[in-house]
């Protein structure tokens, strides 16, 4: 059989045409089949007879077109973090807070975007456009430009309070409402920029990051035992850590229906006012709210002789009391052994060098020395102070500014005074059923957290902030919050499954599942890379289900 064009009446016709021997055994031909007119046959109609006669044979299908990739897009880290993201209900949550603001933008799907960018490939918001070229994001406009994230982040702005109430009722579920431990803690965030703006939040202070000065802002972050962020706070950057204390635990307050509430802060966070207006919180709403406080070192001269006095357990323990309240210390002597011999050996090293710069100016005064530049007792006092400052020991090593030739002393008293105090954690606590042992271990908790803003500062490079103003400052802080929540869920669900990968590790490795798009002749198909027994692993491990 063969095919054959035939005219008729000006047009073509494509004919399916079989030769053959009549009883004479002269060949003869007949038409098996008329396919139509030939200018109305395209691929998309013969392909389908081509791939049946194929089929017939054993042949397989259009086995004479090129397979041509179009594109090739990560895939299996934003599907995995879409699924989470549904799965943690967040995706109803923010649908329900923005609805009035998504009248030519879909703001929740931008705004899961840009969060989704800062745990694959933190970056700018223009560097956000060219990741998402690069993924093949579920659920995600046809088109996004600049602007759309800008504007989806007002958005949030503009909803904040619905945001924030539609993210804490889907945490609610997860949290214990009988007994929740929650730590409490802050972090600085450098911000780019010299100029000002109306009510402006970027404000210059002492960078936790840099050690040094910086403009900034003040984050907080509230946690629960479990490692799972509740909220978050944000701050100009001069604020005082004290005074962010009660506004953060009444908002905890009103936003999780918690019976009891157990407060973990560290030494920044310790005031006596603080200590008052908690304890007024909790005769209040018929709510337990107990603290664990750590007492920060300028309270210090306030136990010397409560600490002169101290025996501890074998394990290192021992309770008294302060400003109305338990007063509970750990003592560890190995930390308090290297603490007073550091302490020791940079003093001693600052006391050789006044004595040398006494030989030098002793000798320079029996004309001992040779000719040059010549010591004088001021210069002495002026390098000894300033380095007795540097190695911050004013308070053990001080030089008599009043005598006429170079002095000093070492206060042996200031010395043996802050040996009491090394290799030792002193806590406040109202709690009165936790034991010694029990107030610390919730207390050393708190490290926890510290490793939260690590992620915040490393994986999701929060800092530093390019953006002015300060809606958008606190957009940015929000996205990088949720950002935070995803890790720690991730992390969370590991953990619990004996999984030994890291999120950062485990979307690494997501990944390398790719989503496809390849064309076949007329035919276009989507197709994913074979998922591997490691990456299936993954799945399983985060309750997730598989890309298909």
């Amino acid at each position: 059989m063969y095919t054959k064009i035939t005219r008729s009446g000006g047009r073509q016709y494509l004919q399916l045409v079989e030769g053959y021997r009549n009883d004479e055994g002269k060949v003869r031909h007949r038409v098996v089949a008329n396919l139509g007119r030939l200018e109305d046959l395209n691929p998309a109609k013969l392909d389908p007879l081509i791939n049946g006669l194929n089929r017939a044979i054993g042949r397989s299908d259009n086995t004479s077109f090129p397979v041509e990739i179009e594109s090739s897009k990560a895939y299996g880290n934003v599907f995995a973090l879409h699924e989470l993201w549904k799965d943690l209900g967040f995706d109803r949550a923010l649908g329900r807070a923005m609805r009035s603001g998504r009248r030519k933008i879909e703001a929740d799907a931008l705004v899961r975007a840009m969060v989704f960018n800062r745990l694959c490939d933190p970056t700018s918001k223009l560097g956000c456009l060219r990741w998402l070229d690069t993924v093949a994001m579920p659920d995600m406009p046809a088109k996004v430009v600049h602007h759309h994230l800008l504007r989806a982040m007002d958005a949030v702005m503009d909803n904040v309070d619905h945001v924030e109430a539609e993210l804490a009722r889907q945490i609610r579920p997860l949290i214990d409402r009988d007994l929740t431990v929650v730590f409490y803690d802050l972090t600085t965030v450098r911000i780019h920029g010299e100029g000002e703006v109306d009510d402006d939040i970027r404000a210059y202070g002492m960078n936790k990051e840099t050690g040094g000065i910086a403009r900034q802002f003040v984050l907080g972050v509230v946690q629960t035992a479990e490692g799972l962020p509740l909220m978050h706070t944000v701050h100009p950057g001069n604020v005082a850590e004290t005074k962010t204390l009660q506004a953060m635990l009444a908002t905890v307050l009103q936003r999780f229906p918690i019976e009891r509430v157990i407060l973990v802060a560290d030494r920044g966070l310790l005031s006596l006012d603080n200590i008052d207006a908690l304890t007024s919180l909790a005769e209040q709403g018929g709510r337990t709210l107990e603290f664990i406080l750590a007492v920060p070192a300028r309270r210090y001269s306030d136990l010397v002789e409560t600490f002169r006095d101290m025996a501890f357990d074998e394990n290192g323990l021992t309770e008294d009391r302060f400003a109305g309240h338990r007063l509970i210390v750990a003592h560890d002597p190995l930390r308090a052994a290297e603490q007073s011999d550091r302490r020791r050996t940079r003093i001693a090293e600052l006391d050789t060098m006044a004595e040398k710069m006494v030989g030098k100016l002793d000798a320079q005064d029996a004309g001992k020395t040779a000719k040059g530049r010549r010591a004088s007792d001021r210069g002495a006092y002026s390098r000894f102070t300033r380095a007795v400052a540097e190695a911050e020991l004013t308070r053990f090593l001080k030089a008599d500014l009043n005598a006429d030739r170079f002095s000093w002393s070492i206060d042996q008293d200031a010395i043996a005074e802050a040996e009491l105090f090394d290799g030792k954690l002193a806590l406040i606590t109202n709690a009165p059923d936790l034991s010694s042992a029990e107030a610390v271990a919730r207390y050393k908790g708190l490290a926890d957290i510290e490793r939260g803003f690590r992620v915040l500062k490393s994986d999701i490079e929060i800092a530093p902030v390019h953006h002015r103003l300060p809606d958008r400052i606190r957009a940015h802080a929000m996205i990088c919050f949720l950002a935070l929540v995803l890790y720690r869920v991730m992390r969370m669900r590991l953990k619990a499954k004996g999984h030994s990968a890291s999120p950062r590790t485990a979307l690494d490795l997501l990944e390398r599942i790719q989503q496809h798009v390849a064309r076949i002749g007329p035919t276009t198909k989507t197709t994913l890379t074979r998922q591997q027994p490691e990456q299936l692993d993954l799945f399983e491990a985060l309750s997730l289900k598989t890309p298909a």
